[in-house]
């Protein structure tokens, strides 16, 4: 068996590809793209004639047993559109046929939006939780951000355009309106934008999203241990985003994550309250 080399791309500008990426491009005997366009203007840019074939989610089971024959062949060069294959893309499946076949599988390392929006992202890098792209109908997607509204760690995840207003929405109510977030659109191309400001003002500014989003979220400050949260606790947290103007649904979700009490009895509270 020869190698398959799994090789980082740019997630936009192309001179983002390392020399070592370049030499092995040029050098496989083939490249398996996830879209074959996409990759011609990369090899295009930098003299690279190799040959193509497409390998993407809608072809995949049929193209891994060929891809494996190749490589009996010779070496075999697995890209994505942009960044790592393997991440939240059909390289997957390719990975774990040609690991069980025997195949040596060797990394190059390189561009990625994850990394990439977490460095400038303003917010703790030192432990993140990657969610790949929410679940796109709302039930699943809500089920999902309040999975991890408690979680202490830093959250990264990808969302398309036309989705990113009802995804700020749904981490408004799940996590909070105030938490901090940097939304990272288009990176590393002639359009990038990183806006970082709080949850509520990223919906507000982000009014006719374009372009490709990666967004990065504060974790969760800590809690109070359970012995230490008082009734009294709860009741002045609602009252206060009562005060505020705060809606009963985005209020009763806040405090719901702040002290992980169930959605029920925090909405007593607020009924209780005159909300």
């Amino acid at each position: 068996m020869h190698t398959l080399y799994v090789v980082a791309t740019p997630i936009g500008n192309l001179e983002d590809i390392t020399l070592r990426a370049l030499r092995v491009l040029q050098e496989v005997g083939i490249i398996a793209a996830e879209d074959t366009r996409t990759t011609r203007k990369l090899l295009r840019r930098h003299n690279i004639r190799t040959p193509l074939v497409s390998y993407y989610e809608g072809n995949r089971f049929l193209r891994i047993p060929f891809l494996l024959e190749r490589l009996l062949e010779g070496d075999v060069a697995l890209v994505s559109d942009a960044g790592m294959p393997g991440i939240r893309d059909p390289g997957y499946e390719l990975l774990r046929a040609a690991i069980q076949a025997g195949v040596p599988v060797v990394p190059l390392p390189g561009a990625s939006a994850v990394t990439t929006a977490l460095a400038a992202s303003g917010l703790p890098g030192d432990q993140f939780l990657f969610l790949g792209f929410l679940p796109s109908r709302r039930k699943e997607r809500l089920q999902s951000l309040q999975r991890v509204s408690r979680q202490p760690y830093t959250l990264v995840l990808f969302e398309a355009p036309h989705r990113l207003r009802a995804s700020l929405e749904d981490m408004a109510e799940a996590l909070g309106s105030d938490r901090r977030v940097a939304v990272c659109r288009e990176l590393t191309k002639l359009y990038e934008e990183i806006y970082r400001g709080t949850i509520s003002e990223a919906l507000a500014h982000f009014v006719l999203p374009r372009g490709e989003f990666t967004l990065v979220i504060a974790g969760a400050e800590e809690q109070k241990g359970s012995e230490e949260v008082t009734l009294q606790d709860v009741v002045e947290g609602l009252r206060k985003l009562r005060a505020s103007g705060v809606a009963a649904r985005e209020a009763v979700a806040q405090v719901m994550a702040q002290y992980g009490l169930p959605r029920r009895q925090v909405y007593q509270m607020w009924l209780e309250l005159g909300g």
